[in-house]
């Protein structure tokens, strides 16, 4: 069984910063490729950014240059510092791994104000 708790959420002016963070309880966190995601009302929920164990990142096209996401292993954490942010980022933030099923955290919302 693994726990995703994210944390970091808040209200932003657009242009604005916010760094996620996501805890895993995963004694085996390093072997594992980490993403957020988001959903804003109304809206599918959609694949913002991942990490591979090795580090690798990839970023949908609506975020990239303007959120980072990296991960420190040794504390089992994967952050989020997002910037430049703008109306439309405004969701409820998740983290996400694959552990022989899917498992979710139960997000942090981020709103952002224009």
């Amino acid at each position: 069984q693994v726990q995703l708790v994210e944390s970091g959420g808040g209200l932003v002016e657009a242009g604005g910063s916010l760094r996620l963070s996501c805890t895993a309880s995963r004694t085996i966190f390093s072997l594992y490729t980490m993403r957020w995601y988001r959903q804003a009302p109304g809206k599918q929920r959609e694949l913002v950014a991942s990490i591979t164990k090795s580090g690798s990142t990839d970023y949908a096209d609506s975020v990239k240059g303007r959120f980072t996401i990296s991960r420190d292993n040794a504390l089992k954490m994967v952050y989020l510092q997002m910037s430049s942010l703008r109306p439309e980022d405004a969701a409820t933030y998740y983290c996400y791994v694959v552990d022989g099923r899917d498992y979710w955290g139960k997000g942090t919302l981020v709103t952002v104000s224009s």
